[in-house]
């Protein structure tokens, strides 16, 4: 296990993303915790958010597919 997946800041709020939002490269799209530190992930990509393949609270491990992006 890498850490564990967050898709929001806290529990009260939104989502950073959601199904059809669309992000650019720079944008943030959730949260990795390890040991403690809370790490921005970005979506490195343009597109459309067409799947979100995690949950929050999910651990997740390197290399693992956490969002499905459409290309713009």
């Amino acid at each position: 296990m890498v850490g564990t997946f967050y898709s929001a800041a806290n529990p009260d709020s939104d989502p950073f993303v959601a199904v059809g939002k669309s992000v650019s490269a720079d944008s943030v799209v959730c949260l990795v915790e390890a040991m403690k530190v809370f790490n921005e992930i970005k979506a490195e990509c343009s597109g459309t958010i067409e799947r979100v393949l995690v949950n929050s609270g999910d651990s997740v491990e390197f290399g693992q597919k956490l969002f499905l992006v459409k290309p713009a």
